[in-house]
């Protein structure tokens, strides 16, 4: 009741998303909230090059949209008087309690009506090639094979005891696709995700009629980004998209994929059981190695069997990385990635040599 209570206060004061709900802390009869405009982050947090530390309020903000939103009572009158603003108080009967579920329960409440920061994540981008050329059933198809391609490699893995809690926004001509999940073994199991979709892409094109199963281009980055909540109507819903430093790369480097190429961007995070940081060279080794372990995996009724990386590819030895300009000017970096992948006794090659 209380938390029914309490959404119903929380979708007021978003107000159909003109106003964003950044924290919460409990109070004796009730909640408090902190409550903005959905302009006045961008503003707190434009860059001032008078000040000593031009991006302090970034960097504060950033700390404060980062993980739980549950605030000590006295420290929202702080974070309050540092925005600017007063906290708003929500009266509930009964009072809820402060167990640890009731915590988590109220603060997955305020994060649909607020906006999320994450320091690091994967995030993988399929983009289907000349999509906008082929007539709308086409193009209906091809999605369609995209997605069975992530829902079949979702359901394998599964299987085999590793569950990728994948979400996803589309582009228009493909899908940005992420792991909900946070941490090590997350981000190295969006990665084996990544590649096991693009063997079954490339199991379906053998298969396929022409124009029905898509000619992708690829990349996988891992950075930091910002989440909201998908409105739908009058509601946020339990949806997302996310958008920062690692879709903007994504998307700067999908412009220099060829067709059936893979980029991977530039980026250092730490291993699953590893605290020290590491190449995406030996991403690609620990995801292919996972695939391999999994003595159940089968794409198209064959198992894989081996998977070996081209010389040329990132973490083999004629690997280099590839420089260019995007159409904003600015010069980005990424590796090439591309390998064989032996099912029983057919052998697919995935990822082309971009010179």
């Amino acid at each position: 009741m209380a938390l029914e209570q309490l959404e119903a206060t929380l979708r007021t004061q978003w107000r159909l998303g003109q106003s964003l709900v950044l924290c919460w802390a409990f109070d004796p009869s009730g909640l408090l909230t902190v409550v903005v405009p959905h302009y006045f982050l961008g503003n707190f947090t434009a860059p001032d090059e008078r000040l000593p530390e031009p991006l302090a309020n970034e960097n504060y903000v950033r700390e404060l949209l980062s993980g739980s939103r549950h605030k000590g009572h006295a420290e929202i009158f702080e974070i309050a008087a540092r925005l600017g603003v007063a906290p708003s108080f929500i009266k509930l009967d009964p009072v809820l309690g402060d167990d640890p579920d009731t915590i988590s329960a109220i603060d997955a409440l305020v994060k649909r009506y607020s906006i999320a920061h994450v320091e690091e994540r994967a995030v993988a981008l399929f983009d289907i090639v000349d999509f906008s050329l082929f007539r709308p059933f086409e193009q209906a198809s091809q999605l369609n094979s995209l997605s069975y391609s992530m829902n079949s490699a979702y359901s394998k893995l599964k299987r085999e005891g590793v569950e990728v809690n994948f979400a996803r926004t589309t582009t228009g001509d493909g899908y940005y696709v992420w792991n909900r999940d946070l941490g090590a073994f997350p981000n190295v199991d969006l990665l084996t995700f990544f590649l096991l979709v693009l063997i079954d892409n490339a199991v379906a094109r053998q298969k396929s009629q022409v124009g029905t199963v898509p000619t992708l281009r690829s990349a996988f980055h891992l950075g930091s980004h910002y989440e909201l909540s998908q409105a739908e109507g009058v509601n946020p819903t339990v949806f997302s998209y996310i958008v920062g430093e690692v879709t903007i790369r994504l998307a700067r480097l999908i412009e220099h994929v060829p067709p059936n190429g893979i980029h991977m961007g530039q980026f250092l995070a730490c291993l699953p059981e590893s605290e020290e940081k590491h190449t995406p060279a030996a991403f690609l080794h620990y995801a292919s190695s996972e695939l391999l372990s999994m003595t159940g995996l089968r794409v198209g009724e064959r198992k894989l069997t081996e998977m070996t990386f081209f010389d040329w590819s990132a973490g083999e030895p004629a690997a280099r990385a590839i420089e260019f300009t995007d159409k904003h000017g600015l010069r980005q970096e990424a590796l090439s990635v591309g390998f064989k992948a032996s099912l029983d006794d057919s052998v697919f090659e995935i990822g082309v040599r971009n010179r």
